[in-house]
């Protein structure tokens, strides 16, 4: 009998309960939101290309504003900021839907306060990402992401219908005032959730260096680079069917309102069979086979799309193509889950969500544009090609397997009792460990070395450098960085246990009687005139 965790576990857990039911119903009013916007800019719009800028402008604040939410998410209450971020969301709905049932919406103020709603987006996503692994233990993540997706592409496969039904009979005003109302639910339910932070007694880094620590994270992690550059390629191609949905709709099938409600719904439809499946493909075929996958059935309901006049093909494109759409994210995310310590959660799912967003920003400006110039078929046409050729991208790049690595921190970090009267912020810190090595050991040395590297810069250091000794070449000093003796005490903090197998390689090959030896310096460039770090006075012992 196997013994991974069922697509039901997360529910165990009463605030995951009830918060994926606020967002349940947070989603159903986006999509009816998205319906009213896509088809009054359609109707408003001066040409076509201002029809998917509609789309760029939900995607466009989490490309800018991503980074910043995910350091914001790392470092305060996530659930302060949820916050925050459904407030924003909320008012600007109100305002929106205040505005269309006066008639005073213009294609510009329709993308502005779509901006606005995409703001709050880019502030609640890592924030509620990162919350998953405060919910649930880290075993049931990848089931938690698969029920995050269900839920949305759930309310998808409902949320357009029921858009175009509110849009035919009430206007796009009506479906902003339903929008505005969908917030309440998750707002209250945050207002009830009990989160507890982790106590660290270390200060609060800044926005700056936040943001600086998880570009760095993100940058020395290979597994997460490899997701990032095929979840912007997978975004560019897939966004071209939801940015120029509305003009298949209108132009292609020569539907209504309600015929852009149907063909999104049948995208969501997919999207949940997407979602059940996913479990299984994961447990039988590797991530690179399940994401390539993606992309061909993606591409192939893409061309049916752009090929199709009648509306119940169409649909029937929609379908797959809504399966791969959350069998490709999905699985970015977990990668992305499962690749990162606590620490740096919210910044990796953040940069990771930049690269997704991104690609359906450029994607959905560059589609809009062959549409308004070409028509959409063509524009569809080549976002089929651009697909198969993300597909192919993974012979070289392909996506690591889904491991979960143990991240939790190692705590054998104990901060050294120093004799100089440090404060927080004093440094600059060079730091120096003496290893002697045998020289047949050297190449497995250096070897292991060059992982030591990656992870130093990736948790914080810089500067790093390896020096051999010229009189006495079995001697080799490893040195770096760090700009403070509190962000060097982090440093260490942020070992994790999978790390831990460098240090004890390390530690054998290095030949001495004791341990590395190592050396705490606090650096000046300049000599100074008085002695501004002094020795500890410490009382006499009788």
């Amino acid at each position: 009998m196997s013994d991974r965790p069922s697509l039901a576990a997360p529910f165990r857990s009463l605030d995951f309960r009830f918060l994926w039911s606020a967002v349940l119903v947070s989603n159903l009013g986006g999509l009816i939101q998205a319906v009213g916007a896509g088809w009054m800019m359609a109707t408003i719009g001066a040409s076509d290309d201002t029809v998917a800028l509609v789309q760029a402008a939900t995607t466009l604040p989490i490309v800018l504003f991503s980074l910043m939410a995910g350091a914001l998410a790392d470092n305060f209450d996530r659930r302060r900021v949820l916050l925050a971020a459904q407030t924003l969301m909320m008012t600007a709905s109100v305002i929106l839907a205040t505005l269309a049932f006066v008639g005073e919406v213009t294609p510009w103020l329709l993308l502005g306060f779509t901006f606005m709603i995409g703001c709050g987006t880019a502030l609640h996503n890592p924030s509620w990402q990162a919350s998953i692994g405060d919910l649930v233990p880290r075993r049931d993540i990848p089931a938690a992401v698969t029920l995050n997706s269900m839920a949305f592409n759930l309310m998808r496969s409902i949320g357009p219908a029921v858009g175009g039904f509110v849009v035919a009979s009430a206007g796009a005003a009506g479906a902003f005032a339903i929008n505005a109302l969908s917030y309440v639910p998750i707002i209250l339910t945050l207002r009830r959730w009990q989160h507890r932070r982790p106590v660290s007694d270390l200060p609060r880094e800044t926005l700056g260096d936040a943001m600086f620590a998880g570009l760095s994270f993100v940058a020395m992690s290979p597994n997460l680079l490899t997701v990032i550059l095929r979840s912007a390629s997978f975004g560019i191609g897939a966004v071209a069917i939801l940015a120029l949905l509305p003009l298949v709709a209108r132009d292609l099938v020569q539907g209504q309102a309600t015929t852009f409600g149907l063909l999104l719904g049948s995208f969501g439809i997919g999207g949940i069979g997407g979602a059940l499946l996913n479990t299984r493909l994961r447990e039988a075929f590797a991530s690179e086979t399940i994401t390539r996958v993606a992309y061909m059935g993606f591409a192939v309901g893409t061309v049916v799309v752009a090929l199709s006049r009648d509306a119940w093909l169409s649909c029937l494109g929609l379908v797959p193509a809504g399966a791969c759409w959350v069998l490709a994210l999905s699985l970015f995310n977990v990668t992305v889950q499962l690749s990162t310590p606590r620490w740096v959660v919210g910044r990796a799912l953040s940069i990771y969500q930049m690269a997704t967003f991104g690609g359906m920003a450029a994607g959905s400006w560059v589609w809009g544009i062959l549409a308004r110039d070409y028509g959409p078929t063509l524009a569809l046409l080549c976002a089929g090609g651009v697909l198969t050729l993300g597909a192919f991208v993974g012979l070289r790049f392909p996506l690591p397997p889904l491991v979960s690595l143990d991240l939790d921190p190692l705590d054998q970090f104990k901060e050294p009792e120093v004799r100089l009267d440090l404060r927080s912020r004093s440094g600059p810190i060079m730091v120096l460990v003496d290893y002697e090595i045998a020289q047949a050991d050297v190449p497995a040395f250096l070897a292991t070395m060059s992982e030591r590297r990656r992870v130093r810069i990736r948790d914080g250091a810089r500067q790093w450098s390896l020096l051999r000794d010229l009189e006495n070449p079995e001697i080799w000093t490893e040195t770096y960085h760090v700009a403070t003796w509190v962000e060097y005490v982090r440093h260490n903090t942020r070992r994790t246990k999978a790390d831990a197998e460098i240090n004890d390689r390390l530690r054998e090959l290095h030949k001495g009687p004791d341990r590395p030896r190592v050396h705490r310096m606090i650096e000046r460039q300049t000599v100074p005139l008085r002695d501004d770090m002094p020795i500890k006075e410490y009382p006499e012992v009788s």
